[in-house]
């Protein structure tokens, strides 16, 4: 999570395009919404430890916890389906790119949350990004061997 998104990602003032979701679908497969949610904090906090490109904000550690849990609220134990995996996309870009992110840049910036400034970039990304992050989850997710996966390991899913 922390090179997909810190050295991999794209980063602006105001937007961020990273694939870091594709890790936290398999932990999402493997270990339920907490455990996703744990490890994304985790990387979210090293990741700013070791690649910081701004201030420390907590909203964004609360945007990542939350976002591992909604992967894995949709993928545990439960077989990766184009449904499951628009809605999941669907639920991140709603609840955390249209609803959470905004208010942190609005605090963090001193900016109206009306302002443009955060709207323009932000619904430009969720356009372009839904369908991308929609059809690389459903091939991640069903290219996992998650039987295989559980069968080797010595936890039980």
């Amino acid at each position: 999570m922390v090179v997909l998104s810190r050295i991999l990602g794209f980063e602006w003032q105001f937007i961020k395009i990273s694939f870091d979701f594709v890790p936290k679908i398999v932990m999402a497969m493997m270990f339920g919404p907490i455990w996703t949610g744990i490890g994304a904090v985790i990387a979210d906090i090293i990741g700013m430890m070791l690649f910081a490109k701004a201030a420390f904000f907590p909203g964004f550690t609360l945007n990542a916890f939350i976002g591992g849990c909604i992967y894995g609220y949709f993928f545990y134990k439960k077989e990766v389906t184009w449904k499951n995996a628009f809605l999941c996309t669907l639920a991140n870009t709603l609840l955390i790119g249209f609803i959470l992110t905004p208010i942190w840049l609005a605090i963090m910036y001193n900016q109206p949350l009306t302002s443009w400034v955060i709207w323009g970039p932000r619904l430009v990304k969720g356009a372009l990004m839904l369908p991308i992050q929609t059809i690389l989850t459903y091939v991640v997710g069903r290219a996992i061997p998650m039987k295989t996966l559980m069968r080797r390991s010595r936890y039980s899913f």
